[in-house]
């Protein structure tokens, strides 16, 4: 899931909670929930045929992802074992600055590549400037997927995510429009759906960077970036967020919403759009009972319809087995295989040249 743009900072959290506030200041309510399914407990690698993969993955797709890329290493390596240990998101960070101060931790983690810098600036993280520079296969790698702090490289995103607005085309025929294509189609679109008894549109306002990753999007409709910022389209954009709450085209429990429930509720067949990603590919294909599909968010000239997201991935600063620690992950998220494995499980965006190239992916229409 799901932001990994670097020049954000200290903003992220100022837009993301300006987000929620706006959502709460409409009288929001309601819960959702971050899943623990098919977890192990535990940390720190404890031997050398042991390795330690902390993550935040929750859904059965995402649970599915790690377990994968758990038996493509152990089959390559018999005797190996991998330790899947679920970390909640929002305790991420904390967890592995925590533990990298007492000298303690996870050998691999996968964590939101838009928390690198605070992470890698924490001493959570291992320098594995020397094994990506004997990488054989780092050229295959853009330079937006190596994360790098004073010129060493901590992590590397093994795919990367873009947003989207999902439609019920079902609903939408029902009350005869095409998917939208402007700012002005989409509200005019929701206000119909919304009369004929359905939701608009469902997404993520927590105030983190999984509410920061699709708020900002709309922000920048309204002329905000983090290059230039302004109150006045900062607050521009956040009155569409609260308009939508006002007309009931978004509910305001959105702003207790990861990028999961949204997705969940849009699935279950009652809501015309979904401010969603890629990653929700197999998900949907799993529960949507509808005709559906995807197109760009319909912003305006200002819009960032190119937003990426993605989780990285590097070796924890107090690794027991770094050496095993970075074979698994040249065997697993680094490899064309192992980013294959990620696009069949979720829906995700290989980073490689030549896994993006592949039919899977290009043949995906």
């Amino acid at each position: 899931m799901r932001s990994i743009t670097r020049h954000r900072r200290k903003i992220t959290a100022l837009a993301a909670l300006a987000a929620a506030a706006a959502l709460a200041l409409s009288g929001c309510s309601g819960g959702g929930s971050n899943g623990s399914a098919g977890s192990t407990s535990g940390s720190g690698g404890s031997s050398s045929k042991t390795l330690t993969v902390w993550h935040y993955f929750s859904t059965p797709t995402q649970v599915k992802l790690m377990t994968d890329e758990a038996k493509l290493f152990e089959g390559e390596n018999p005797g190996v074992t991998v330790k899947n240990v679920y970390v909640p998101y929002n305790n991420m960070d904390s967890k592995l600055i925590t533990a990298a101060g007492s000298q303690t931790g996870p050998d691999v983690v996968v964590f939101n590549g838009g928390d690198a810098d605070n992470i890698e600036n924490a001493g959570a993280l291992l320098d594995i400037s020397k094994q990506w520079s004997n990488y054989a296969d780092s050229s295959q790698f853009p330079a937006s997927a190596i994360h790098k702090l004073d010129g060493k490289v901590y992590s590397v995103q093994g795919y990367v995510n873009l947003l989207g607005l999902w439609y019920n085309a079902d609903i939408l025929k029902k009350i005869g429009v095409q998917p939208p294509t402007t700012m002005g189609e989409l509200n005019s679109d929701m206000a119909k759906a919304v009369k004929a008894g359905f939701g608009g549109i469902t997404l993520s306002g927590q105030p983190q960077s999984q509410g920061e990753f699709q708020a900002y999007p709309w922000l920048t409709e309204a002329g905000f970036s983090y290059a230039n910022p302004s109150v006045k389209t900062l607050a521009a954009g956040l009155t569409t967020a609260q308009q939508w709450v006002k007309k009931g085209y978004l509910t305001g429990e959105a702003s207790t919403w990861d990028q999961t429930v949204p997705f969940q509720k849009w699935a279950a067949g009652k809501i015309a759009f979904a401010e969603n990603g890629n990653w929700q590919i197999a998900t949907a294909k799993q529960t949507a009972k509808f005709t559906y599909g995807v197109v760009p968010l319909p912003l305006g000239a200002n819009g960032t319809k190119v937003y990426l997201g993605g989780e990285a991935e590097g070796i924890g600063r107090y690794s027991k087995n770094p050496s095993l620690a970075w074979k698994y992950l040249e065997a697993t998220f680094f490899s064309k295989k192992g980013q294959l494995i990620a696009l069949k499980d979720e829906g995700n965006i290989p980073s490689r040249k030549d896994a993006a190239a592949d039919p899977q992916v290009s043949g995906n229409k």
